[in-house]
């Protein structure tokens, strides 16, 4: 895959691109946080499960 490196596609891409309105932020927003405490919450219960195996961490 070759990256075009003239400014003309560059000054196109920046044209087609818009600021999102607030409730798509929010919502957008939401998902990355329940994304994060997920991830956060997953690697708790692996910390927590090692733990209370002989052995473990």
């Amino acid at each position: 895959m070759e990256v075009p490196f003239d400014l003309a596609s560059y000054v196109r891409v920046l044209k087609l691109a818009s600021t999102p309105s607030w409730e798509e932020f929010s919502q957008i927003s939401k998902v990355a946080g329940a994304g994060i405490l997920l991830v956060g919450l997953l690697g708790f219960l692996i910390f927590a499960i090692m733990s209370l195996i002989p052995g473990g961490i």
